[in-house]
């Protein structure tokens, strides 16, 4: 559920997925974390950047939502946002976090190609 100057902003695409996350509250769904900026003609109609937002689902939806994330371990994600037929809409999926060995192999690949990177570079000068 957004406001007007919300959906302003987000139709100048000033909004952030980076640190955005969903979780079932009192049998709905609230999208945390997800930033959408100022409407600059807004004045005092613009709500918080960093609010919770609620998002309307289906029971369906919510029911399954809440199973994945209590018994699997799953974490709701926010990929997109979109419009259709006028509508804001968030395109959501559901993740599981890296496990401590996986950041681990990516930290070691990063540093390799970094390393790789840098010979490649001298090699030039």
């Amino acid at each position: 559920m957004l406001t007007g100057t919300e959906v302003k902003s987000l139709r100048d695409r000033k909004a952030s997925l980076n640190e955005a996350y969903a979780h079932v509250r009192n049998g709905e769904v609230w999208l945390e974390g997800m930033t959408i900026s100022h409407y600059g003609p807004g004045s005092y109609n613009n709500p918080p950047p960093a609010r919770s937002r609620k998002l309307l689902l289906h029971k369906r939806e919510i029911r399954k939502l809440l199973g994945a994330t209590t018994q699997k371990g799953l974490t709701v994600v926010p990929l997109e946002i979109y419009f259709k037929d006028g509508l804001a809409k968030v395109a959501i999926a559901l993740a599981k976090a890296k496990k401590a060995h996986d950041k681990r192999e990516d930290l070691k690949r990063r540093v390799a190609e970094r390393e790789m990177a840098r010979v490649v570079k001298g090699r030039r000068a």
